[in-house]
């Protein structure tokens, strides 16, 4: 049976607005989860930092392995009666905003029961974004279409999404907590709303099969797979070093609102640009080429010291446009992959669950690689020494250029060149 909405994508601002509505909300909520509230818990309640990080780490790690799981439940629901998957989107988002505000205003009191708190809302707030997050995917990847249309549909997603950190990197810091909630639950509310009411996904044919391990059985999402994860973490290791390049490195700390509003906004508004490249020369290639002007970017980026604030922006929104290409053009080849290997309509959420897996273990790596190596080479945040400054470099700067060709490479060897030109 169809999802709710109306006919088949048509490629209107009301089809790209209702359907790409409810990215603004999910991307919201991952910035405060992610820098707020660390910061809140020891700052407001005296929590260990130590035992902080290890509930978070905790919190994450069970959000990273339901993700498949919870796409092969999106894929039953998808392939349901059209009532029981508006059920389902209006009970996770009901769970995901109360989650989230009863973590920020927990109704208990002492170190343990706070913990408790907090892990709980932790699980129930991560758990139900996660299931918001793969329906969604999976939604856009059953409209189907050629690599343009693919384009187009992830493109309205992922530019609202980046609207959505735009506003929760400055919402919670000229107004209350209470207030920043409030917002993020009416924006939770329209983007429910507007997706009821987006083209109708594909219908999965009757009796169909859901497999959580029929993904890896295609070879086309085995190769891109390897393709996003070497390029994820190439992605994550400067957002994990960002800061500690602007303060020390850069000596800028004043300026990190520029610089973090130059990265997203560039992002946002280089989505059409991508697109219109897609219909020239083709999402990988395209892709290509958004992994290339990262390596530039990151290449000018290790020749600037103390006060080189106008060329580090020029750095940001040139790099900001390089995570257009990969917020809007992966997503839309793994859609092609689902259609080509037959099992669009049936298999996206098993698809997404895998990607959105993939996605959170990039964070982990990244931290992983980039953290130790930098404390192996004598960095600590806060530091001056020349040295030490020069690790961080190699770390922000060449290790993601490093991992970027890698990923470049692997996409023309597993991908361009076994592909059909488009």
């Amino acid at each position: 049976m169809t999802a709710p909405g109306h006919e088949a994508w048509r490629g209107t601002w009301r089809d790209g607005l209702s359907y790409g509505a409810l990215g603004l909300p999910l991307a919201f909520v991952a910035l405060p989860l992610y820098v707020l509230l660390p910061n809140h818990y020891a700052d407001v309640f005296g929590i260990p930092l130590a035992t902080l990080g290890a509930l978070l780490l905790g919190a994450r790690l069970l959000d990273a392995v339901a993700d498949p799981f919870i796409g092969r439940g999106v894929d039953h629901l998808l392939a349901g009666p059209a009532r029981r998957l508006i059920v389902a989107a209006v009970a996770a988002a009901l769970l995901l905003a109360l989650g989230f505000r009863g973590l920020f205003f927990p109704a208990v009191e002492g170190e343990a029961a706070l913990l408790a708190w907090c892990g709980a809302l932790l699980a129930v707030t991560y758990l139900s974004y996660s299931v918001l997050s793969v329906l969604h995917q999976a939604w856009g990847a059953r409209l189907g279409g050629d690599e343009g249309q693919r384009a187009r549909i992830v493109s309205w997603r992922e530019g609202l999404a980046l609207a959505g950190v735009l506003v929760a990197s400055v919402l919670p810091s000229v107004t209350s907590l209470s207030a920043t909630t409030a917002v993020f639950a009416a924006a939770l509310a329209a983007g429910v709303v507007l997706l009821t009411g987006a083209p109708a996904a594909r219908p999965a044919p009757p009796g169909a099969p859901v497999s959580l391990a029929m993904p890896f059985a295609t070879p086309g999402f085995r190769r891109l797979l390897v393709v996003y994860l070497v390029n994820g973490v190439a992605s994550a290791v400067p957002a994990t070093l960002v800061l500690f390049f602007i303060r020390d490195r850069l000596q800028a700390q004043p300026f990190e609102p520029l610089f973090l509003a130059s990265y997203f906004a560039a992002g946002a508004l280089s989505m059409p640009l991508w697109v219109k490249a897609v219909t020239r020369i083709g999402l990988a290639r395209a892709w290509l080429a958004g992994m290339g002007l990262a390596v530039a970017s990151f290449v000018w980026a290790a020749s600037l010291g103390t006060g080189d604030v106008a060329a580090y922006t020029a750095v940001c929104i040139a790099s900001g446009m390089a995570l257009g290409a990969d917020l809007a053009l992966p997503g839309a080849l793994l859609a092609g992959v689902i259609q080509r290997a037959g099992h669009g309509g049936r298999l996206e959420g098993a698809y997404f669950g895998w990607w959105n897996f993939a996605t959170k273990l990039n964070l982990a790596l990244a931290a992983g690689v980039a953290l130790p190596l930098l404390a192996a080479f004598g960095y600590a945040p806060g530091g001056r020494d020349a040295a030490a400054l020069q690790a961080l470099t190699l770390a922000y700067c060449v290790l993601p250029c490093v991992l970027k060709l890698g990923a470049a490479g692997l996409l023309w060897t597993l991908w361009i060149a076994k592909e059909p030109a488009p």
